[in-house]
C-alpha cells in the first residue's frame, strides 16, 4: 500500500477512504461475547496491497481489546487465519482446533457461497 491509510469505524463497520474517493471496509457484527467477521470489500484498483489484511487486523485488535472472541464468517477472514496460525488464539473455541485441511475446507465452502449469493444478488438486479 503505497498510500498511508487510516482505519475509521462507523456503527460495526471497519472502513478505509482513499484519496480518489474509494473506500475498502469490513463489516463485523458482535454478539453474545463474539465479533463476526462479516464481509469485506476492497475496490478493484486497490486489490493484492494488504488493505483487507489492515481492515482485520484492526477489527482483531479491537475485539481481543474488548474482550471478544472472533469468528471469521467471510473469505478473506477465513483465508487470513487459515494463513496466519499465531493469531488463532482469538478465534471462538469451536474453530482453534481446526487443522489445515478443515481451514481449507472452510475457505472453499465461504468462497462457494459468496460466489452463489453474487449471482442471485445479480440475476435480482436484472429483474428490476
Amino acid at each position: 500500500m503505497g498510500e498511508v491509510v487510516e482505519v475509521r469505524k462507523s456503527g460495526g463497520v471497519y472502513y478505509i477512504k482513499f484519496e480518489d474517493d474509494s473506500k475498502a471496509y469490513l463489516a463485523t457484527e458482535v454478539e453474545g461475547g463474539v465479533m463476526k467477521l462479516i464481509e469485506t470489500y476492497v475496490p478493484e484498483s486497490k486489490r493484492g496491497q494488504g488493505v483487507a489484511r489492515v481492515l482485520v487486523e484492526k477489527a482483531v485488535e479491537d475485539a481481543v481489546r474488548s474482550g471478544l472472541k472472533v469468528l471469521p464468517i467471510c473469505s478473506y477472514a477465513v483465508w487470513y487465519f487459515m494463513k496466519n496460525r499465531d493469531r488463532r488464539e482469538v478465534l471462538v473455541d469451536e474453530l482453534k482446533a481446526l487443522s489445515d485441511e478443515g481451514w481449507t475446507q472452510l475457505y472453499e465452502a465461504r468462497r462457494v457461497a459468496e460466489a452463489s449469493k453474487r449471482s442471485k444478488e445479480g440475476s435480482t438486479s436484472s429483474l428490476t
